[in-house]
């Protein structure tokens, strides 16, 4: 399994004291040590790093978390492989362009035995996830256009995640930059920041901050992760099947799909 981070923001914030956390699972607090990736959003473009080195030890994470980096989207995984040798092209997020936007993808759980349909899009790596995330945008491609409304495709994306959580564990980040998709059937907890702003310690690390002094009255900053990453907050803890649709920070939309409500569709592939 592996371990999953997303941030939504309404102003460009940085990412440091989340990541600094979620790090040290990756080798030192955690078993994650097969590799690690995180992408930040940055307007169209995309700022990304990926590792084969757990995070705990790895040099470009150091970078990461000493050059706060600006991004109103940011996607993070740390890996513990277990389809895939551990290798860069395994390492999530997982990143493809479509209609004319990149859109960024990661993935915890597994399911060993999913085909993806042939299409456009087709994996480099030997990962399931990155099978899921080609199977998906295939989907998409054929099934919606650029003219397509947000919703639309929000309700593809939780037809298509509840067909495959119905074979295997689906934790999921997607994101196109403009919003943040999630959706869960095993473990996933969120928080909102927001005025007025307060103290925080994370869990792995020896590391607090003042978020008042870090923000202004108008921030809103929202973490969504597998597993709490501190201490002194209270966590929102995902059901299983839940999706909920981010932007700005904020929940815009959200539901909970049953993992078989939509069994024999034939359309969860391209």
């Amino acid at each position: 399994m592996c371990e999953l981070l997303a941030m939504s923001a309404n102003t460009p914030t940085d990412l440091c004291f989340s990541f600094t956390g979620l790090t040290r699972r990756g080798g030192d607090t955690g078993p994650h040590k097969d590799g690690w990736g995180v992408a930040f959003y940055e307007g169209k473009g995309v700022r990304a790093f990926h590792d084969a080195e757990s995070s705990a030890n790895s040099r470009i994470a150091e970078v990461v978390q000493t050059h706060p980096i600006k991004s109103e989207v940011a996607i993070c995984h740390i890996r513990q492989a277990n389809v895939g040798e551990i290798c860069l092209a395994n390492t999530h997020p997982f990143m493809r362009e479509l209609w004319g936007r990149y859109w960024v993808f990661a993935h915890n759980g597994q399911l060993s035995a999913f085909q993806s349909s042939p299409g456009f899009y087709e994996p480099v790596g030997t990962t399931d996830s990155e099978a899921l995330f080609c199977d998906i945008l295939n989907h998409l491609r054929t099934h919606c256009d650029r003219n397509t409304g947000t919703d639309d495709v929000v309700d593809r994306l939780v037809r298509l995640s509840s067909a495959y959580a119905s074979q295997g564990v689906f934790n999921l980040l997607l994101s196109n930059g403009d919003w943040l998709f999630t959706y869960c059937t095993t473990k996933m907890a969120s928080i909102t920041r927001r005025a007025p702003f307060g103290p925080a310690r994370l869990k792995d690390a020896d590391v607090a901050v003042d978020f008042e002094s870090e923000t202004t009255p108008d921030d809103i900053v929202s973490v969504i992760v597998t597993e709490p990453l501190t201490t002194d907050e209270k966590w929102d803890v995902y059901h299983p099947g839940e999706w909920r649709l981010w932007r700005k920070g904020e929940v815009v939309r959200s539901g909970v799909a049953e993992p078989d409500a939509w069994p024999g569709s034939g359309e969860s592939g391209g």
